[in-house]
């Protein structure tokens, strides 16, 4: 079955994949990746997501925990988290692909009613498993859908719907069906990481967030750094660093002026930290990136 996902997605991407490797589909959430050589480290804010790994393999670090993704393995993701991935075994032979559907919190809801109370879960918010075959199975229709585009808004949804529900049956179902149900302890630490995104340059004690999320402070400690793999504090420092990475790369800002607008006070404590999460000090970093861009690539 995943030989036959890995034929239909190598189809996909061979007439649509843009430079960057990744090719949209029709269908909303859905995203086919490939990539031809091991990539660098590529750090984030993964939203919830399941991604079904087909050739080469992929790391993903979140925390102190580190994932490493092969053929036949599922990634998931059950909430809005810092990772650090990257593509380490990939060839123009061999590509990295993948594919990659953004977890509907409203489906996984009204399946969730349907299927009964789930029990408290704790499960980390990565998680890596053997491919279902019968998520496997609905994936490939899914792909073999986009040959009809005059079928896929008709019937796109309730595909989707139905991957969702071998989604939530697998063994790792009762961590997915978090993200549905109200007043789970993911959705009240969800509520709170909501709040870090927004306001990640302020001060933010943990009082006002465990309020937020409806738990004492101790509680919501515990809780937040089970489902982040993260402190609350170490959690927005990394929001606030890969935000700042960001401007430098993308935006051309200074590193006194990034550190500034993401609410450092001090540059010296922001450089540390920078070179502390991504290997180098600022400057260097962007220097590098320039250095490996491909319009410095095709002008040597």
């Amino acid at each position: 079955m995943t030989n036959a996902l890995l034929t239909s997605v190598r189809s996909w991407l061979d007439t649509r994949a843009i430079d960057s490797g990744l090719a949209q589909t029709p269908i909303p959430g859905l995203t086919t990746i490939r990539s031809v050589t091991p990539s660098g480290l590529d750090y984030a804010i993964s939203r919830p997501l399941v991604c079904l790994i087909l050739q080469g393999s992929k790391q993903v670090a979140l925390g102190n925990r580190t994932f490493t993704l092969r053929p036949g393995d599922t990634l998931l993701i059950t909430a809005d988290v810092p990772t650090v991935s990257q593509i380490t075994d990939a060839s123009s032979d061999a590509p990295y692909m993948s594919l990659v559907l953004d977890l509907d919190p409203s489906v996984i809801a009204d399946l969730s009613l349907q299927m009964g109370t789930p029990p408290q879960s704790d499960d980390a918010a990565v998680i890596v498993a053997p491919t279902d075959a019968e998520v496997a199975d609905t994936a490939l229709r899914l792909m073999r859908l986009l040959d009809r585009p005059d079928a896929v808004p008709m019937l796109h949804q309730s595909l989707i719907r139905e991957l969702h529900y071998w989604l939530l049956t697998s063994p790792h179902g009762t961590a997915i069906r978090q993200l549905g149900w109200p007043d789970s302890h993911t959705q009240r630490v969800a509520r709170a990481v909501a709040i870090l995104r927004e306001e990640f340059s302020k001060p933010l004690p943990v009082d006002r967030l465990a309020a937020t999320a409806g738990m004492s402070p101790s509680s919501f400690y515990q809780h937040f750094k089970t489902v982040t793999s993260l402190s609350p504090r170490q959690f927005q420092k990394q929001l606030r660093l890969i935000e700042a990475r960001r401007l430098i790369m993308a935006e051309g800002m200074t590193a006194s002026s990034a550190a500034y607008d993401v609410g450092y006070e001090s540059v010296s404590q922001f450089t540390r930290e920078y070179r502390r999460m991504f290997g180098m000090p600022p400057a260097t970093d962007r220097d590098m990136a320039r250095e490996q861009s491909p319009a410095s690539l095709a002008a040597e």
